[in-house]
C-alpha cells in the first residue's frame, strides 16, 4: 500500500468514526476520490505565532505536503483573491481568500444533503474540485453541475477532476445567480457562506428539493441550514448545529468601513449587556439578528480598549467598555444600536436562550427572516 493510500485510509476511517461519514455509498465515494490530487498545486501552512497571521507555501513533495493533504483539516490555497503558493518564496501576511475544506465537513454536509441515487445536484463553489469529485464518485457526472466564481480557481479545478477522468458541468460564474440552464435541481449545496440565502437558488430548484448552506454575518458568526423549497417559491428549515463556518461569498463580505465617525460623542449609559456577549458563538449569531449591517472593532479610547460596532448601512454605532465591575455603552446616529441588541437578547433569554438547532430560517420574496 503506498503512502498516500495508507493516509487515505486513515482519514476514512477517523471520519467514521467521528460520525461525519455515515453511511456506506458516501464511505465508498469518500474512498474513491484522493485528496492529494486536488492540492497538486499545494497550499499554505499558518505559521505559528504571528501576529497579524502569516502563511508559508507548502508545494507538492515538499515536506508535510501529503501528511497535510490527508489531514482533516481546511488548507488555504489561494490568498489575496491571485496568489497561490507557488507565487511565495517566505511568508505573506494577506487576507486566505479560497480554501479546501476539511473533508469531515464535506462528507458531513454531503451526508446532510440526503441525495438519492438520480438526485441532480447544484453546488455553489467548486474550489479545488475536492466536494466536486465525491459528488460524481456518489451520482453520475452528468447530475452534478459545479460552479466557481474565480476563474483560475475554477480551471484548476476542472485539470484536477480530469486526472481522475471525472467530467461533471463545471461552470465559472457567480454563483449567487445559480446555474439556470441546468435548473430544476434536487438539491444545491454551498461551500461558501452567505448572509441571505440568494432567490436564485429557491427558484432554481424543484418543489421538495433541498438547500443546504451555511448562514451567517458579518460578526463572525454562522451555522448550516437545511431548507425544503415550497410549491410557492418560498423555503423553510432549521439550522443543523455543530457551529459551521465558510468564507462569505465575495459579493457579501463587509463594505471598507472608511472614515469612523467621532466616537467621543454620543449619549452614555449603563449597559444591561456588556460586549463579552458578543465572545459567544451562539448569542453573536442572535446579535447579528438584531444588528445584521454591524461590524466589530476593538479601538483604544481615552485611554481604555473599547468594543465598537458600527452599522456599514445606518453609520450608527455604540462603545462599550467596562469600569469598576460594569459595563457602560455609548451610541450615537439614527438607531440605538446596543437598545436594539440588548432587546433582541433579551427576547432570546425570555424564550428559555433557545439553541442554534431550535432556531428555523424562513426565505420568501419579502426577504429572509430568522425565529425560534
Amino acid at each position: 500500500m503506498s503512502d498516500h493510500e495508507q493516509l487515505h485510509r486513515q482519514l476514512i476511517d477517523s471520519m467514521t468514526a467521528s460520525g461525519s461519514l455515515r453511511t456506506q455509498p458516501w464511505k465508498r465515494a469518500a474512498a474513491a476520490v484522493p485528496r492529494h490530487e486536488f492540492l497538486r498545486s499545494g497550499f499554505f501552512r499558518l505559521v505559528d505565532g504571528t501576529t497579524p497571521s502569516a502563511w508559508a507555501p507548502v508545494l507538492e513533495g515538499g515536506d508535510g505536503w501529503l501528511e497535510g493533504c490527508y489531514a482533516d483539516e481546511s488548507l488555504v490555497t489561494q490568498i489575496a483573491g491571485t496568489i497561490v503558493p507557488a507565487d511565495i518564496r517566505g511568508e505573506i501576511m494577506r487576507q486566505p481568500t479560497s480554501s479546501s475544506t476539511l473533508p469531515s465537513l464535506v462528507l458531513r454536509m454531503l451526508e446532510d444533503l440526503q441525495v438519492g441515487p438520480e438526485s441532480k445536484v447544484l453546488e455553489i463553489g467548486t474550489g479545488t474540485g475536492y466536494s466536486t469529485g465525491v459528488l460524481c464518485a456518489r451520482l453520475r457526472e452528468e447530475y452534478v453541475t459545479s460552479i466557481e466564481y474565480d476563474e483560475d480557481v475554477a480551471a484548476r479545478a476542472q485539470t484536477s477532476l480530469a486526472r481522475l477522468g471525472m467530467y461533471p458541468n463545471l461552470v465559472a460564474g457567480d454563483g449567487l445567480l445559480g446555474h439556470g440552464e441546468n435548473a430544476p435541481y434536487d438539491r444545491v449545496i454551498a461551500t461558501c457562506g452567505v448572509r441571505t440565502v440568494p432567490a436564485a437558488w429557491i427558484e432554481q430548484t424543484r418543489a421538495g428539493g433541498l438547500i443546504l448552506a451555511t448562514i451567517g454575518g458579518w460578526l463572525g458568526s454562522s451555522e448550516l441550514a437545511r431548507l425544503t423549497v415550497h410549491e410557492d417559491g418560498t423555503a423553510s428549515g432549521p439550522l443543523l448545529g455543530g457551529g459551521v463556518s465558510f468564507m462569505l461569498a465575495r459579493p457579501h463580505l463587509p463594505p471598507p468601513l472608511g472614515l469612523l465617525p467621532d466616537l467621543s460623542t454620543g449619549k452614555e449609559r449603563e449597559a444591561v449587556l456588556g460586549a463579552d456577549i458578543l465572545n459567544n458563538w451562539t448569542s453573536r449569531f442572535v446579535v447579528q439578528l438584531a444588528a445584521p449591517h454591524a461590524q466589530r472593532l476593538t479601538l483604544q479610547q481615552a485611554g481604555r480598549n473599547e468594543d465598537v460596532l458600527i452599522d456599514a448601512e445606518s453609520g450608527s454605532w455604540c462603545a462599550l467598555y467596562e469600569e469598576d465591575g460594569r459595563w457602560l455603552v455609548r451610541q450615537d446616529g439614527p438607531d440605538a444600536l446596543w437598545d436594539a441588541v440588548e432587546e433582541q437578547l433579551g427576547r432570546w433569554h425570555a424564550a428559555g436562550t433557545p439553541t442554534l438547532e431550535e432556531l428555523t430560517v424562513i426565505v420568501t420574496p419579502q426577504g429572509q427572516t430568522i425565529r425560534w
